[in-house]
C-alpha cells in the first residue's frame, strides 16, 4: 500500500488501540495513554524470550496461533519475528477488519485471520499449532476452564498466556460436612464488565460477566487444562508497572 493509502484506512477504521508502526513516521494513533500502553512492550519482550528459548533457529518452520487476537498486534509480531505461519482468532469482526488491514499494509502475506469464539475452539476445526498465544484474554472470560482445555487442545508445544491476576486466596472449606475439609487452589474472583460490555467496548469478553485467576489459581488450572509443565516469566527490568508488581502474569505452559 501507498503512504495515503495507508492514511486513508487508519482513518476510516479509527480508533485504534494499538500504535501499529507502518514505517518512515507512520503509526496508527493509539487511544490508550503513554503510560499504560508500556505494557505492550513489556508483553513483546517476554513472549520473544519465551519463544527464542523454546524453538530457537525453528521459528520459521512454526506454526503460530493468536488467539483473542485483537487487532492482530502480537500476530504481526510473530509475523515479523519469522514464523512460518500465523492465524489471529477473535470474537470481534470490527477487530479483524483492522488486523487483516495492517497485515496487507505491511505486505505479511504468512497471516490470516478468522471470527471464532473460543468456547468453539476446537483442533478438527482449526488444528493445531506449535505455538499460541493468549494474552490480556483470560481474566474477560466466564468460562476461563473450558477455554483453556480448549486452548491445551489446539496448542502442541508452547503456550504463552499473558492475564491480569488478583490477589492470592488460600484456605480450605468444609466439605460435606464440618470435619471433612478441602483446600483451594488460589481463587477466581467474579468481575461485573456491563458498563463496558453495553457500551460496545472493544476490550472486554463475549458477556459482561468474568473470572479472574489468583496467581496460584491460574497455575492450577493451566495444569488441569492439559499442559505439563507452567512457568511464570520474570518481568524485564523496566517493566509495565503491573507487571513489575505481580498484578499481571506472563506464563509459558507447555504441552
Amino acid at each position: 500500500m501507498t503512504r495515503e493509502q495507508i492514511e486513508q484506512g487508519l482513518a476510516r477504521l479509527a480508533p485504534w488501540f494499538y500504535p501499529f508502526d507502518f514505517g518512515n513516521g507512520l503509526q496508527a494513533p493509539s487511544k490508550i495513554p503513554a503510560e499504560v500502553s508500556a505494557i505492550f512492550e513489556t508483553r513483546l519482550e517476554m513472549i520473544h524470550r519465551a519463544v527464542d528459548a523454546h524453538f530457537g533457529a525453528r521459528l520459521p518452520q512454526i506454526a503460530c496461533l493468536d488467539v483473542g487476537c485483537h487487532e492482530g498486534f502480537y500476530s504481526i509480531a510473530m509475523a515479523r519475528k519469522g514464523a512460518g505461519r500465523v492465524v489471529g482468532v477473535d470474537v470481534r469482526e470490527s477487530n479483524l477488519r483492522k488486523a487483516r488491514f495492517v497485515a496487507e499494509a505491511l505486505g505479511l502475506s504468512q497471516i490470516s485471520f478468522r471470527k471464532c469464539n473460543l468456547e468453539q475452539l476446537r483442533a478438527e476445526d482449526i488444528g493445531q499449532f506449535d505455538l499460541t498465544l493468549f494474552l490480556g484474554v483470560l481474566y474477560h472470560l466466564e468460562n476461563p476452564v473450558l477455554c483453556l482445555r480448549n486452548l491445551a487442545g489446539v496448542t502442541r508445544e508452547l503456550c504463552i498466556v499473558e492475564t491480569q491476576v488478583i490477589d492470592e486466596v488460600e484456605g480450605s472449606t468444609e466439605w460435606g460436612a464440618r470435619e471433612w475439609t478441602r483446600p483451594y487452589q488460589g481463587a477466581l474472583a467474579v468481575i461485573d464488565e456491563s458498563d463496558e460490555f453495553f457500551a460496545d467496548n472493544e476490550e472486554t469478553g463475549s458477556t459482561p460477566l468474568a473470572l479472574c485467576p489468583s496467581p496460584n489459581a491460574l497455575l492450577f488450572l493451566l495444569q488441569q487444562a492439559g499442559f505439563r509443565k507452567v512457568e511464570i516469566i520474570p518481568p524485564p527490568p523496566g517493566a509495565y508497572e503491573q507487571h513489575a508488581r505481580g498484578k499481571r502474569l506472563v506464563c509459558a505452559a507447555y504441552k
